[in-house]
């Protein structure tokens, strides 16, 4: 069907409101309901919340994620049915004969850097079996200490099942991967675990609209970190950077941009990237909000400038890359610069392909590109290809 804002404009007459209307239910400027349903100006993730609630849908209606088809194209995704039925099956998950504790852990470091480089199909295959192998040993585990661990294990599983099914797009699975979460996180002999897991909920309501409960939960997971060891400073910056784009998307400039302050001055204390509980937490994604907080709420041209300018570590997660690059075409796009735009996209396709290729934001920035330009050039078409749309 196209860009998201012909979806918003169908299901906008199907809901029987006016552009004026749907203008004032969202909360957006009628002018900018019209540019986003002709297809002058990209939806952006925060209008399309706003544009879902206001019409009582599903965000994926207007996204159209899962892309199946493109996921096809790579093979089945594997992992996926069996992780869904562990959803499903919540408290009563079928537990798997246990591997030792340390090669369970082991497993666990290695799907968390399947992940972290932008090998999301490798993760996915491995999570299930961990799981129900971590069940398995949560039923055979002799003493409340070894519980204790193996529910810290389980949280931090949990943590990998909501960011592999939102990679994929798959966010109804979201919600069931952090009831999970916070389910194991109480019983975890980490409280940190518990802790963080308010920030990544936050994160899935901002895709829903709720932004004021997402920012609540924010403000009581940085009044429960205390300590200054590097276990606290890593959770405590990855919920300044959960806050700093919250804000963003709720358009409160100036307390996204706080929450940025406060990250640098913790991200003084970190070495390189901080992944001990997925978070990726470093100086470089500091400046990677930081861009993406003037993007959403700022000036877009600040942000494509700033962006462009930003020199990444060879270290950085290639996923978080990815999302900068693209986060910075969309930036050059709302400042007329197609052609910035398009090399931005480019970038983001060599250092996170798999990321880049599913990612509704990236899509939506072609369809804008595309609608820019007179002449469709051959390189805006063959990504377009690569991408699996037709412009």
């Amino acid at each position: 069907m196209g860009h998201a804002g012909r979806r918003i404009a169908a299901e906008r007459k199907v809901a029987g409101l006016s552009q004026r209307q749907l203008a004032t239910r969202a909360a957006y400027s009628l002018s900018m309901v019209k540019a986003v349903e002709q297809g002058r100006e990209p939806a952006s993730p925060g209008f399309v919340a706003a544009a879902a609630k206001a019409l009582g849908i599903e965000p994926e209606q207007l996204t159209g994620t899962p892309y199946y088809d493109t996921l096809e194209e790579d093979g089945p995704l594997e992992g996926l049915t069996e992780l869904r039925a562990i959803l499903a099956e919540g408290t009563y998950v079928r537990p798997l004969e246990p591997l030792p504790l340390a090669q369970l852990t082991k497993s666990l470091a290695d799907v968390n850097r399947a992940y972290r480089n932008d090998k999301g199909r490798t993760a996915l295959t491995r999570l299930p079996v961990l799981i129900r192998q971590l069940y398995g040993a949560l039923h055979a585990a002799s003493n409340d200490a070894e519980r204790g661990r193996i529910f810290s294990l389980l949280a931090h599983a949990y943590i990998q099942s909501e960011r592999l099914t939102h990679r994929f797009g798959f966010m109804t699975l979201t919600l069931p991967s952090l009831d999970r979460l916070e389910w194991a996180a109480a019983q975890a002999d980490d409280p940190l675990y518990a802790v963080q897991a308010k920030p990544r909920r936050a994160k899935v309501l901002m895709y829903y609209g709720s932004n004021d409960v997402g920012l609540q939960l924010v403000d009581q997971a940085l009044g429960q970190i205390n300590d200054d060891d590097p276990a606290s400073v890593e959770v405590l910056g990855f919920t300044h950077l959960s806050g700093a784009i919250i804000s963003a998307r709720d358009r409160r400039l100036d307390t996204a941009r706080d929450h940025i302050s406060e990250a640098r001055k913790l991200a003084r204390f970190v070495k390189g990237e901080c992944d001990s509980y997925g978070t990726v937490f470093s100086k470089a994604n500091t400046e990677i909000h930081s861009c993406a907080v003037e993007l959403e709420a700022g000036d877009p041209g600040k942000a494509a400038r700033d962006g462009s300018a930003l020199h990444l570590p060879t270290d950085v997660a290639p996923p978080r890359a990815g999302h900068h690059w693209q986060d910075t075409a969309r930036a050059w796009l709302l400042a007329g610069r197609t052609d910035n735009a398009l090399k931005a996209l480019n970038t983001a396709r060599s250092v996170a392909p798999q990321q880049t290729k599913l990612h509704p934001g990236v899509r939506e920035t072609l369809y804008g590109i595309a609608a820019a330009e007179r002449r469709r050039s051959d390189s805006l078409g063959a990504f377009a290809r690569w991408v699996g749309v037709t412009l």
